[in-house]
């Protein structure tokens, strides 16, 4: 069965990690301007302020700043019908709490939506996509701090007004379950844990409800501003499975999915249920939640669900109730950054998402990090990335023929090479379109395309018909 033909196909950036030009034109400095590159493995080191010694991937990317008409051409030459990329916040808010917007960074989208839409290309714009002012940091302890809520709804008022008639899909915060996730949530909040004092826990709800708030305001006045346009969550989704068929491991799974459903919950049934008051219970936290963001939760709730899939998990739950969680999954291969191989997780993803919310959804990232050779006659013959990419594709199409899930389109992560935004190299690479660059910076940004490049054509020409490894 052929999937309906308005599904969009195409692929998904960051400004981070794609589009240079940090200072360019009044731009601000972001939290990902201090964050420096790394090794394979090592935790990238984070900075308060720029010091002149240290390499900084974000401040280059892969320079789409002056490269947009090249690689949306490329993109067009693809078929994409869809591109996702994100507003840099200090593009348009250098600091992120002034009332007057930087022109000169409204006018850079501006010619890159007007580009895309040359194309036929839909933008699918990330309004939060680990770009938080860097003074906002500094300043206000970044989502700590309600008065975060004030600047992004002004942020969201500028461009969504600017761009009303050229963007009709909009996502909020770029894997907001990540704020709860992660040790420390740097790039999800702009978040470190430098007072041995503070109750992280308290903190990381404290920051998802803010962020929660601001989300649902931005649904709200995006609806106000354009009725037709479409607001959504943006979630990392793990599929998890259990370690066994003890019923400890079972309950395990579901002890994972946790803050994954409990960012889920609010902001697609536009309330905490018991799956968030549970985790509030089991983590030591609390929340008191006003009438009236109650009542915003309730109004600003979102149109549609996207997410990044990438790789499964397994969980168990020692005699203590401690969760463990692995990727060490005996059943899967493995990629060159040891990360398991799942297509059927997608598959039941898609099914676990929709059974839970019967809200339309949007793969707006899953690929294959690899490190790429370049042939002596200038070919780069990624087959490794075409296979895992098909069996994806594969799996989403039983999910939406089978199974009846409803998936707006499928972007992939990332069609052309970019920083990578763990580790700040950029030996790990996703892209049909190999960039000249290694991970000390140097290289002469020129564009190559992958023998992937050629059979992602074909499976967009055909609607995800054909998606073989033949010539």
């Amino acid at each position: 069965m052929e999937l309906h033909k308005n599904f969009l196909w195409g692929g998904s950036t960051a400004a981070n990690q794609y589009e240079g030009a940090y200072l360019a034109n009044g731009k601000g400095l972001s939290i990902a301007d201090v964050e420096m590159g790394s090794r394979h493995g090592i935790p990238r080191e984070i900075h308060e302020s720029v010091k002149d010694d240290k390499y900084y991937p974000s401040h280059e990317g892969v320079d789409f700043y002056h490269h947009y008409k090249e690689d949306i051409a490329l993109f067009a030459e693809m078929g994409f019908t869809c591109f996702r990329l994100s507003i840099n916040w200090p593009r348009i808010f250098p600091k992120g709490d002034e009332e007057i917007p930087n022109e000169e960074g409204l006018a850079f989208y501006d010619k890159v939506f007007d580009e895309l839409i040359s194309y036929g290309i839909e933008p699918i714009v990330t309004l939060s996509h680990y770009e938080t002012p860097l003074h906002l940091v500094h300043t206000y302890g970044s989502w700590r701090s309600r008065e975060l809520i004030t600047f992004f709804e002004r942020f969201c008022e500028v461009v969504f007004k600017r761009y009303k008639n050229k963007v009709r899909y909009w996502l909020t915060f770029n894997e907001i379950n990540e704020t709860l996730n992660q040790k420390q949530p740097y790039h999800q909040a702009g978040i470190v844990f430098n007072d041995l004092q503070e109750n992280q826990i308290q903190t990381k709800f404290t920051a998802c409800h803010n962020m929660f708030v601001a989300s649902a305001k931005a649904v709200i006045k995006a609806h106000e501003i354009n009725p037709n346009c479409k607001v959504g969550c943006m979630l990392q989704y793990p599929t998890t499975y259990p370690a066994t068929c003890k019923p400890n491991d079972v309950f395990a799974a579901r002890v994972h999915l946790m803050p994954d459903y409990y960012c889920g919950d609010v902001m697609c049934y536009g309330y905490y249920s018991n799956t968030c008051t549970a985790l509030q219970k089991r983590w030591g936290g609390s929340l008191q939640v006003s009438e009236e963001d109650a009542k915003i939760l309730q109004d600003g709730k979102v149109d549609f669900i996207s997410f990044s899939y990438y790789f499964s998990s397994i969980a168990s739950l020692d005699k203590n109730d401690n969760l463990e969680v692995k990727n060490s999954n005996p059943y899967l291969e493995r990629t060159d950054w040891d990360w398991p191989i799942d297509p059927m997780g997608l598959r039941i993803g898609l099914n676990e998402l929709y059974d839970r919310y019967q809200l339309p959804l949007f793969i707006v990232e899953n690929g294959l990090g690899a490190i790429d050779k370049i042939e002596e006659d200038g070919s780069i013959r990624d087959d490794y990335r075409i296979a895992y990419l098909a069996s994806h594709i594969e799996a989403m199409k039983d999910a939406i023929t089978i199974d009846d899930v409803d998936v707006m389109g499928y972007a992939c992560w990332g069609p052309i090479d970019i920083v990578s935004v763990g580790t700040g190299e950029m030996r790990k690479r996703y892209g049909f379109i190999y960039v000249d660059k290694d991970d000390e910076g140097k290289g002469t940004m020129k564009r190559r395309k992958k023998k992937s490049f050629t059979w992602y054509k074909k499976v967009i020409r055909t609607n995800g018909v054909d998606t073989s490894n033949k010539e």
